[in-house]
């Protein structure tokens, strides 16, 4: 059975980013499209589905690594600040952003606290994530067909 580890990120965080969109536990908040993600950011997201992108990253992340916190997201997410003439340096991201969407997570019942070592996936969250791999692996094994060696 195909897992979140057969299948490319970028495919991957898309359809369950449309999937999440269509659950009522998942909305972005009010102040959402006035905010950057991290202050290495010059700009805010461009991007409409900005937050179900962004949770559904999250929701991956955690899927792959265990039990994860926000600091350690934070850290996953930051990037380099530009100072002007002086060096860039690393920023981590904003931490607003990444503690809602584990709330909304927590909420929908993907993902549960762990005493003070993170949040880890639920059975609920591993089996959607199975499911929709699944789905995945089978729309792109029909597209590509030198695919279903793999």
């Amino acid at each position: 059975m195909p897992t979140v580890y057969d299948i490319p990120a970028n495919i991957l965080i898309r359809r369950l980013a449309q999937d999440l969109k269509s659950r009522e536990e998942m909305s972005p908040p009010d102040w959402i499209p006035f905010v950057k993600s991290g202050s290495h950011k010059e700009r805010a997201p461009d991007d409409a589905d900005f937050w179900y992108v962004r949770s559904a990253s999250i929701l991956r992340k955690i899927y792959l690594k265990g039990p994860v916190g926000t600091e350690k997201l934070r850290i996953e997410y930051g990037g380099r600040k530009r100072r002007g003439t002086k060096p860039n340096e690393f920023q981590k991201s904003g931490g607003a952003i990444i503690r809602t969407a584990l709330q909304q997570l927590e909420r929908a019942g993907f993902i549960k606290k762990v005493g003070s070592k993170g949040r880890e996936m639920t059975d609920i969250g591993r089996s959607y994530m199975d499911k929709l791999s699944s789905a995945l692996k089978a729309e792109l094994s029909k597209a590509i067909p030198e695919l279903e060696k793999y």
